[in-house]
């Protein structure tokens, strides 16, 4: 591989990183052709690209993200599989479907997820339960919703005592 064709991997896996977000690297190694192929199906299903790289061309990628994310370099020795999600926990969750189907690998090395990174296959839990952001939102939105809708309930069901409050109300505004 020249110099040109090593630029082009970095720009692309760069570009990768910041469209995605999120990205796991996990050690493919001693797998067969077969495995692997049925590991980037189950992502392409659940819509994860898996990219396999050269570590230092992944060293090199990471570090033109922003803010410092060298701690991730100690995770890249190996073979190393790059998979990249939209949504933070999708890798985590594939791989421990993976791991159900009788496979120990991968293993995961680590994770960037919207810039907080996790170190080592023993934080595959914590990232399984991970909220994705529209989660999170929907759940904020859900607990701004839980008043307003308590207090039009108890408009509602008080018959005429709170109902008469409330057309005073819109009296006096008038």
């Amino acid at each position: 591989m020249n110099r040109e064709e090593k630029q082009e991997v970095v720009l692309a896996l760069q570009q990768k990183m910041q469209e995605y977000g999120n990205f796991y690297i996990a050690d493919t190694s001693s797998l067969t052709v077969e495995k692997v192929n049925n590991i980037r199906r189950k992502c392409f299903e659940s819509g994860i690209e898996m990219k396999v790289a050269k570590n230092t061309l992944i060293k090199i990628a990471i570090d033109g993200l922003e803010g410092d994310s060298s701690e991730i370099f100690a995770a890249l020795k190996g073979q190393s599989a790059i998979l990249f999600s939209k949504v933070g926990n999708a890798p985590a969750k594939l791989i421990k479907a993976l791991r159900k189907a009788g496979s120990d690998k991968p293993v995961l090395k680590a994770a960037y997820i919207d810039s907080a990174i996790f170190m080592g296959d023993n934080q595959l839990d914590a990232l399984t339960s991970l909220k994705s952001r529209e989660e999170l939102i929907g759940e904020i939105v859900g607990l701004l919703q839980s008043p307003a809708k308590n207090v039009v309930s108890a408009l509602k069901s008080s018959g005429g005592k709170l109902a008469g409050i409330v057309k005073t109300l819109q009296e006096r505004e008038g």
